[in-house]
């Protein structure tokens, strides 16, 4: 198995039989247990501890709807929603910085409390009618105004995966990466296709490499904005490389080796990403399995 892949592993009940009662909800939200996670934004607060910040109730913003996370023994634990017209930024990566020191757990639930209230504030609008919305059970639902359609937080599908020929891995790089990086090739999912067949397409279309078996390894739920991202290995049928350049600025083949040497800090060949992305336990997960 790869190693522990970033933002899984929360332990926390999400406490879905709750989420619609409306007494049991305003009862956790007047009790003196209940944690409220401090956000700057859409970033993580960090405490003295080094922890994820928590406040009680008392620090809610006047009049903002709060979402139920879920319950962490026994204590009830929300996260506050931005207000109406607040403007996030979707480049940042001030959290970037952060995350590598946060614990599995709070990763986690920080990745959780992100994707909700990021999606929140993009669905203010009714898709069905352009309706306004409002926040319904305890923040896991919106519903329009106008025409009633309720709407759910939903995650988005991505393909990442390496294709692998005769011991080496194609990775990829575009112009937006810092200098030197590359990381594996991914994609979204289209309508009507299976993981197999969008890794394939994908594969396909930015590096012209033909694969054929598929094998899934691990997801990892991605909270920029909210993606699961599907890790996976294919078979290529050969290293030629037909690039477009459209989407990728160069594509290497790397061996185990390299691969290795780049994880202990020897970035000479390329430089690996972050290791709170799925793509850096896949290269790890790929590079120790036996030839």
């Amino acid at each position: 198995m790869p190693p522990h892949i970033f933002f899984t592993g929360a332990d926390i009940d999400r406490a879905d039989a709750l989420r619609g009662d409306a007494a049991a909800v305003a009862a956790l939200c007047g009790a003196l247990s209940t944690r409220l996670l401090l956000l700057d934004g859409l970033d993580p607060v960090i405490g003295a501890d080094g922890a994820l910040a928590w406040g009680s109730m008392a620090d809610a913003p006047d009049s903002a709807e709060l979402a139920l996370l879920g319950l962490v023994d026994g204590r009830a634990h929300f996260v506050p929603l931005l207000p109406p017209g607040r403007v996030l930024d979707p480049r940042s990566r001030r959290a970037w910085g952060i995350i590598p020191m946060l614990s599995p757990g709070d990763a986690a639930l920080y990745g959780m409390a992100r994707s909700m209230v990021d999606w929140h504030q993009r669905h203010r609008f009714c898709a069905a009618c352009g309706g306004e919305t409002v926040a319904a059970r305890s923040g896991w639902q919106r519903d329009c105004t106008a025409c009633k359609t309720p709407q759910f937080p939903r995650t988005d599908p991505v393909v990442i995966m390496l294709a692998t020929f005769d011991g080496k891995a194609l990775l990829g790089r575009q112009a937006g990466f810092p200098q030197g990086r590359y990381s594996s090739l991914a994609g979204f999912l289209e309508p009507g296709e299976s993981i197999e067949e969008a890794v394939r397409r994908e594969l396909a279309e930015e590096a012209g490499v033909v694969t054929g078996r598929v094998d899934y390894i691990a997801s990892q739920p991605w909270p920029f904005p909210s993606q699961l991202m599907i890790g996976c290995l294919a078979e290529a049928e050969s290293d030629a490389i037909t690039l477009d350049t459209q989407e990728l600025e160069s594509a290497i083949w790397v061996t185990k080796a390299e691969v290795q040497a780049a994880l202990a800090g020897d970035e000479s060949r390329f430089g690996m990403p972050p290791p709170f992305a799925i793509a850096h336990s896949l290269l790890r997960y790929w590079s120790e399995l036996p030839d």
